[in-house]
């Protein structure tokens, strides 16, 4: 799982993390330096306005404990990553300006066109399905996702967003002029390929109820939307390891 220095989604994170540790599975990060010690999105453990908007209990209680990880202490770097030496790569998101380390990584693109050619599990949360989009086969000189059915972070979720807290935090929650949605559809070989899933207002999946969560698997890549579809997309990548 590799992740910017600061400031990704803490429960795209976190809770893929517990959901596969918890079944035994060992989680490597990496960082564009090894030895970083990554953090979060501070807004989202104290609230992103007024207190609101900030990443669940449960999803707060799963981070604090994945900091004291030794894997997450110890991080790798983006550039020693060996694709080969993994069983998956889950690619997790983030809106705040730090994520821009990682979404626009040329090495982190590389790398994940390795491993996509591997045809080991895929995964891609909320902003993480940028890396994919932008990175293109060798073969094709088209994104790896041409072919394949995906979702994003919906329009409609990253513009009401930008429009509730605009007039406080600026652009906080446009991390490029573009949105993520146009992006991923443009990487796309036909643009009925991405789907949006049910619209949501605030509903999430949770450990126990999957009816709010909505994710997109076609063959070995499985995406998701956003944090409350962080449990669903866990226990899919979980059940595409086992496969």
């Amino acid at each position: 799982m590799p992740l910017p220095d600061h400031d990704f989604d803490v429960t795209e994170v976190a809770v893929p993390w517990h959901v596969l540790t918890a079944a035994g599975h060992r989680v490597t990060f990496a960082t564009e330096r090894a030895g970083t010690r990554p953090a979060a999105d501070p807004r989202l453990l104290t609230g992103v306005l007024l207190g609101k908007l900030g990443a669940a209990a449960e999803a707060q209680r799963f981070y604090r404990q994945l900091t004291a990880d030794e894997e997450f202490q110890h991080t790798a770097s983006w550039t020693d990553i060996v694709p080969a030496d993994f069983d998956g790569l889950i690619l997790p998101g983030g809106h705040a300006p730090g994520m821009r380390q990682y979404l626009s990584a040329l090495v982190l693109q590389e790398k994940a066109g390795q491993f996509w050619a591997l045809g080991r599990p895929v995964g891609a949360i909320c902003h993480g399905t940028l890396v994919l989009a932008r990175t293109l086969d060798p073969g094709t000189g088209r994104s790896v996702l041409a072919d394949r059915r995906t979702t994003c972070l919906p329009k409609y979720m990253e513009r009401g967003a930008y429009l509730l807290t605009g007039w406080r935090l600026g652009r906080y929650y446009r991390t490029y002029p573009a949105y993520v949605q146009d992006e991923v559809t443009a990487a796309l070989a036909d643009p009925a390929q991405f789907e949006r899933g049910p619209r949501v207002l605030a509903a999430r999946g949770t450990a126990s109820d999957d009816s709010a969560a909505f994710v997109v698997q076609d063959r070995n890549y499985v995406s998701a939307r956003w944090p409350g579809d962080a449990y669903l997309f866990g226990r899919r990548f979980l059940a595409m390891l086992a496969t």
